[in-house]
């Protein structure tokens, strides 16, 4: 009897595992994928965090609303800890109406954030090639590689999480697309919603827009089948699918995408204010700062050479092996130079797809057949072309000024990212391809070969001439360089050069060789298993490994254990300092702080602790940028003017090496009251006049507010004004004069979002001194209230929690009809 039982349960066990086999496999994939994240970022386990330089800077930058919500309970949408004050929108306001922030807790299984990102990419990826008809352990490899492309480890140690976020959710959403095209329009409208809006919730709307341009070239395959084949009817009901989900994906985000789309006018990604410098203007940011990080032209080959052009900015350092054959009275100073030597500003490291993946995605040009292979090839160079930037300024000219929304955008080597998804889903369709029909390689071998060439070939090719090829000093250094070899010591700068780009050589050819020992190892295990000398399964098994140890190496170079600090500090990466504690000794409700021992605009420690002067954001107000390029960038009357109509109170400076501060008794405080006004006609004209105007008795004002002061007579000050309770988001004030007064306040302008009352009746704000805010107060004694409270947050909230509500009870209903039809069947 007992025998007869374990029959039974052997035979049952059997059946079961062959019924259910797929789904065994790809849950073991999926497990697979936390595996190799935990052990990736394997300090977690001990309770550590990534020390990211841009999580540190929103952390003091949104500090005051983070202490404000804890103690009220209330979210303010304004902060003043930075820049004066500016909308808190892409800050630190989290959005609990919309649904999919907690799908995306789930979604990243317990990891803490950003890190789920990359097992979150791994998946997705895994999604899409399955999608493709790839078989599962193909699908398996791809994910691997497209989850350990450099630039997504880069991100996540510089603190860009929004972006690695957005990052992963660019596949699940093409797969959800392709879905639906190919007729599975149920899941595909439930996998394009639900991922689209995790994409959208992300918050990096760059990287939303690049997802689109790579949306655009499918649907033109899309459009072009369906023309061929005559499937209007199947094309036009899957898009009007596509585009019904879309728009209730981004419902679930209306509030920020309403925010940024209006508040952001006011922004440097809006129009310009000023006319000025017109051939560098666009209708939103400037040419140069939109390409002012452009990958080079020869720095692409960082797709398949990681250190093409010497990979993240920094030191060579001395324990460099390329230094071993240095002149030993240059070595030191060799070691202190700069380890890439590309014409980016900087980097933290290149865009590497892999040596691999580059191989596996020119044979897929060969051997893939069908619309993808020309979407994704399309794709990819319109994503390197973009990235190129100003090094190909016709074609980038042409997208600032004919594409909406790309001026919107800085940064183009981030373009990038497009060709990141595109190589990998060719590179492993070409792999499924061949697992499929290997007698078809078999029998064009010749398509290997020239892949091989093409890759491999000219990896070994660097390697021998690197110098016929590539350039080893940036275009600045060549500059500085040439100059330099033209004085007395031209010889011996001369030799410096040579010595340094003999260095830099060694350092390239380390990482050509490197990559043509992986394709080379590649090709020659597919070779063998077409050819019927190793079994499909042990190639597999062998491109898995080679794959993983090639990106999993390079994502060590820019983020590992030493990127990990004690959780604690993570979490509260300032320390208040004497300095810090003298300043917070004064207990009067607002005034502002200049820090002069950091880089004042472009870091946000200061803000951690006080209301300052500078800050760390990419889209501040147009307003304000303008006044920190005219004016406060130099050191003269204007510029304390002007900190003093800010309200700066304290300067801390560095004196015998160690942090002072300084009272500002000239500021002017939280209000004023002015006697005369000074009417000027276009914003040129408000900027320029604060230079030539005393703004402690006089308020610059625009024409366009002359209807709101028609009836007003400025005569002499006599009134009095003083700030009585201050709120981040909300500032009283208690006014006593014997006349109308205009006042001019020390707090920043924007056109909507703030409104006034006085004794509880709105009255109009207007603007004066091209920044600030000021209002005609009547004469008597009267309460002022002024509150940030933008119309939208309310609606939209209702709105998020409906719609992500639907997509939510959409996926309930697909995976109810999915379950009855298992049944059935």
């Amino acid at each position: 009897m007992t025998i007869n039982v374990l029959r039974w349960f052997i035979k049952m066990k059997n059946n079961f595992f062959k019924e259910n086999r797929n789904a065994l496999y790809i849950a073991l994939c999926i497990v697979a994928f936390a595996l190799v994240t935990l052990v990736y970022f394997s300090p977690i386990i001990q309770g550590k965090r990534i020390k990211q330089h841009d999580i540190e800077m929103y952390k003091g930058m949104s500090q005051e609303i983070v202490e404000f919500k804890a103690q009220t309970g209330e979210q303010s949408l304004w902060t003043n800890s930075m820049f004066g004050g500016m909308p808190a929108w892409n800050i630190g306001v989290p959005q609990t109406s919309n649904l999919m922030t907690y799908v995306n807790r789930i979604l990243n299984v317990g990891f803490p954030h950003p890190i789920g990102a990359v097992f979150v990419s791994m998946l997705g990826f895994f999604i899409l090639l399955l999608v493709l008809d790839c078989k599962i352990w193909v699908s398996f490899i791809g994910a691997l590689a497209y989850g350990f492309t450099s630039y997504l480890y880069i991100v996540i140690g510089a603190g860009h999480n929004s972006k690695a976020v957005a990052m992963a959710f660019m596949a699940p959403v093409i797969a959800g697309i392709l879905l639906t095209y190919k007729g599975k329009y149920l899941w595909g409208a439930v996998l394009t919603a639900i991922a689209l809006a995790l994409e959208i919730r992300a918050g990096h709307l760059q990287i939303t827009y690049y997802l689109l341009l790579i949306v655009i070239c499918i649907v033109v395959a899309e459009i072009v089948e369906a023309v061929r084949e005559k499937q209007y009817l199947h094309f036009f009901k899957a898009s009007g699918i596509l585009i019904g989900v879309a728009v209730i994906a981004i419902l679930t985000c209306t509030t920020t995408l309403y925010a940024n789309y209006e508040f952001g006018k006011e922004t440097m990604r809006g129009k310009p204010v000023l006319t000025q410098n017109a051939d560098n203007q666009t209708k939103g940011l400037d040419r140069d700062y939109i390409t002012q990080w452009s990958y080079g032209i020869g720095e692409t080959w960082s797709l398949m050479i990681p250190n093409a052009k010497g990979g993240a900015s920094g030191y060579i350092g001395n324990s460099n092996p390329a230094l071993d054959k240095c002149d030993p009275r240059f070595r030191s100073t060799i070691a202190q130079q700069n380890a890439y030597w590309g014409d980016q500003p900087g980097t933290s490291g290149p865009v590497y797809v892999g040596a691999i993946v580059c191989f596996l995605f020119v044979l897929g040009l060969f051997v893939v057949k069908g619309k993808y292979k020309w979407v994704l090839l399309a794709a990819t160079v319109l994503s390197i072309m973009l990235s190129w930037g100003k090094n190909f300024m016709g074609f980038t000219n042409f997208f600032i000024d004919y594409f909406p929304g790309y001026n919107k955008f800085r940064a183009v080597s981030m373009t990038l990212v497009m060709a990141e998804v595109c190589m990998p889903l060719l590179a492993f369709l070409a792999l499924a391809e061949i697992f499929k029909n290997p007698d078809g390689l078999k029998q064009n071998k010749k398509y290997l070969y020239i892949s091989l060439g093409i890759t491999g070939g000219l990896c070994l090719l660097f390697y021998v001439m690197p110098q016929a090829f590539f350039n080893f000093l940036s275009q600045d250094e060549a500059m500085q360089f040439q100059q330099l070899q033209a004085g007395k010591d031209g010889a011996l700068y001369t030799t410096f050069a040579n010595e340094l780009e003999s260095v830099r050589v060694s350092i390239f050819r380390k990482d050509a060789i490197r990559s043509f020992l992986y394709i080379g190892i590649a090709a020659a295990v597919i070779l063998l298993s077409v050819n019927g000398k190793m079994n499909r399964r042990y190639m597999f098994v062998t491109v898995t490994l080679l794959v993983v140890l090639d990106m999993f190496t390079i994502d060590k170079r820019y983020l590992n254990d030493s990127n990990f600090i004690d959780k604690r500090k993570a979490e509260k990466p300032f320390v208040m300092s004497d300095v810090d504690k003298q300043i917070l000794n004064d207990h009067d409700l607002d005034y502002r702080v200049l820090n002069l021992t950091t880089n004042t605009f472009n870091d946000a420690s200061t803000s951690y602790f006080h209301k300052s002067i500078g800050g760390y954001h990419g889209a501040k107000l147009r307003r304000y940028q303008d006044i920190i390029s005219r004016y406060l960038s130099k050191s003269d009357s204007n510029y304390w003017k002007v900190l003093n109509m800010l309200n700066t109170r304290y300067i801390i400076y560095q004196k015998d090496g160690k942090k002072t501060v300084s009272r500002n008794y000239e500021a002017f405080g939280n209000a004023w009251i002015v006697s005369d006004i000074n009417w000027v006609s276009t914003p040129n004209d408000e900027i320029a006049a604060i230079a030539s105007t005393e703004v402690k008795d006089v308020a610059i004002v625009n024409e366009e507010f002359r209807p709101l002061l028609d009836n007003f007579q400025p005569t002499p000050a006599e009134g009095a004004i003083i700030l009585s309770d201050y709120k981040p988001n909300e500032l009283q004030y208690i006014f006593d004069s014997s006349k109308d007064e205009l006042v001019v306040f020390s707090e920043i302008w924007t056109s909507k979002g703030w409104k006034m009352w006085i004794d509880g009746v709105e009255s109009p704000l207007l603007r004066a001194d091209y920044i600030l805010r000021a209002a005609i107060i009547p004469a008597g004694q009267h309460d002022i209230l002024m509150r940030y409270e933008p119309s939208i947050w309310k609606i939209g909230n209702t709105i998020q929690l409906i719609t992500s509500l639907l997509l939510l009870i959409g996926l309930a209903f697909a995976i109810y009809i999915s379950t009855k039809k298992c049944e059935e069947s």
